[in-house]
């Protein structure tokens, strides 16, 4: 993910991949911080199907969290 602020406007999805073709299920349209707690909040199953996107950009939220 390029650089971006943690106030910049994200939406945070799961995508589902057991269902033919994959179906998508938003969570939260909103700042970045936010987003990353409700993410973080999740269980360790949804988080692996948990995906941010900004205006220009898609990343995994565990590789955004990786250290």
């Amino acid at each position: 993910m390029r650089s971006t602020s943690d106030s910049v406007s994200v939406r945070l999805y799961l995508l589902d991949g057991d269902v033919e073709g994959g179906a998508t299920s938003s969570l939260f349209y909103g700042p970045l911080s936010e987003a990353l707690r409700i993410a973080a909040q999740q269980s360790a199953e949804v988080q692996e199907g948990l995906f941010i996107a900004t205006d220009n950009d898609v990343v995994a939220y565990l590789d955004l969290v990786e250290e």
